[in-house]
């Protein structure tokens, strides 16, 4: 198989490194060679976090780099806007339409960018960005914690070649036991989302 290159960028305390080992169990599961980055960014709650994850018959290197990354997973919108660069020409582009304000914009130094902003960045490096309301599913399900598996069960709708049942054994090894059904549950609601013709939201 070609190399497919995963890019996850969010906020500290989101989950984007459960998300992430999710991500390579799944391309174990699914019998591939997978190399999973160290952790780029400051993980602590609130720091930006950034992760590569890699699958191929053979991945030589977890990194990824500019123009590389084939689907970009961003937790929370103005992360997204950091890694423009690194999305490749027709790239899948993933967004939870969440925002978490930074201090710069609290402290009314900075203005967050707006949806339409944000959306006009992001065509110029790909004609694949979906907005996706995962905090809002999540939070739907009665725990916003799980916003980071509903955004991994829309990025499945666009690997149809990897089993369900591969993303969810992946689940039920990394989540503890009493969280497996409501993460079970999140990534198919979040699989849902791509069921119709437009998929996700755009602003």
């Amino acid at each position: 198989m070609k190399t497919l290159s995963f890019l996850l960028a969010g906020v500290g305390g989101q989950g984007t490194i459960l998300a992430s080992d999710v991500l390579a169990a799944v391309g174990l599961h699914a019998g591939h060679d997978v190399k999973k980055s160290e952790v780029h960014g400051m993980a602590q709650r609130g720091g930006s976090v950034t992760t590569y994850v890699r699958w191929a018959d053979t991945v030589y290197s977890p990194l990824i780099g500019p123009g590389e990354a084939d689907y970009v997973l961003a937790f929370e919108k103005l992360e997204v806007l950091r890694y423009v660069e690194m999305i490749r020409p027709g790239g899948v582009v993933l967004v939870n339409d969440y925002v978490i304000s930074p201090l710069s914009v609290t402290s009314g130094t900075d203005t967050y960018p707006t949806d339409q902003q944000i959306l006009t960045i992001l065509a110029a490096a790909s004609d694949q960005v979906h907005f996706v309301p995962a905090m809002a599913l999540a939070e739907s399900l009665g725990n916003p914690r799980v916003n980071n598996v509903v955004l991994l069960g829309a990025l499945s709708h666009f690997l149809g070649d990897v089993p369900v049942e591969a993303w969810l054994q992946a689940l039920r090894e990394r989540v503890p036991s009493r969280l497996v059904e409501l993460n079970e549950r999140a990534f198919l609601l979040g699989r849902s989302q791509f069921g119709g013709n437009d998929p996700g939201k755009t602003p």
